[in-house]
């Protein structure tokens, strides 16, 4: 009869994996002795030895219990179908990884191929990440809440990127971004940006996800927190008295 640790050294466990086996119901835990300690038969470790062997082979914990157990004719059987299983989930996992992969930096899995394309030419036009991933996550907001307008608006964001002057607005607040929020050359930018916005009739009445664009981009950077702040008091100032902003 061995005590608990000749059996875990028997099998080149620990202990505590005999333990861990004693409680998912692996291997039977034997009853104290006169003595007080759990002695284990020759099985018991014949049993242990052929648990670790399954489990090296990567045989599931929750599936090792039926090979175990078989009977000679019924154990190949027992083998095969955790092999199927198994099988089964390298599929699932390498679907998993494949959607992973996806995600790394794909936005066709949330948006449509004109919106994919509308970013890429904002990136290729030189507009950095940063004012890119707003414009991505209204979009996606867009899709969802207000799907209608997505052509339109499609239409008027390629629109706009026809557009030398706007264009040129982009790219120079990308430049703006490290700026000392009281540099001058950030009044010239709100005057630019002031006059773009009276010439292109602005809508003050944003849809939520619009209003994320400002939002996120105020938050990158102080200059650009500076900017907008004083485009939205101008647009106040022009609004007429009594108007519901």
């Amino acid at each position: 009869m061995l005590t608990v640790s000749r059996l875990a050294a028997t099998a080149g466990v620990t202990v505590r994996t005999v333990r861990h086996y004693h409680h998912i119901g692996l291997l039977p835990e034997p009853e104290r002795d006169a003595s007080g300690y759990r002695r284990y038969s020759a099985q018991a470790a014949v049993d242990l030895i052929r648990i670790r062997a399954l489990a090296d082979r990567g045989v599931p914990m929750a599936r090792i219990d039926a090979p175990l157990h078989a009977r000679p004719t019924g154990f190949a059987a027992a083998v095969t179908d955790i092999d199927a299983e198994l099988q089964r989930r390298i599929g699932q996992l390498a679907s998993y990884r494949r959607g992973i992969a996806e995600l790394a930096g794909d936005e066709r899995l949330f948006l449509p191929p004109e919106v994919v394309a509308v970013l890429n030419r904002m990136r290729g036009l030189g507009v950095s990440e940063l004012r890119v991933r707003p414009e991505r996550d209204a979009w996606i907001l867009m899709q969802a809440l207000d799907p209608q307008v997505m052509p339109e608006r499609i239409r008027d964001k390629n629109a706009g990127l026809d557009d030398p002057e706007t264009t040129r607005l982009n790219l120079a607040g990308d430049q703006s971004v490290d700026w000392d929020p009281r540099d001058p050359r950030l009044d010239r930018l709100i005057d630019d940006l002031d006059a773009w916005e009276i010439a292109h009739e602005r809508d003050s009445k944003r849809a939520g996800y619009l209003k994320l664009v400002p939002s996120r981009i105020s938050d990158a950077s102080p200059a650009w927190q500076r900017v907008l702040e004083a485009l939205a008091h101008r647009a106040g100032l022009r609004r007429p008295a009594g108007h519901d902003s």
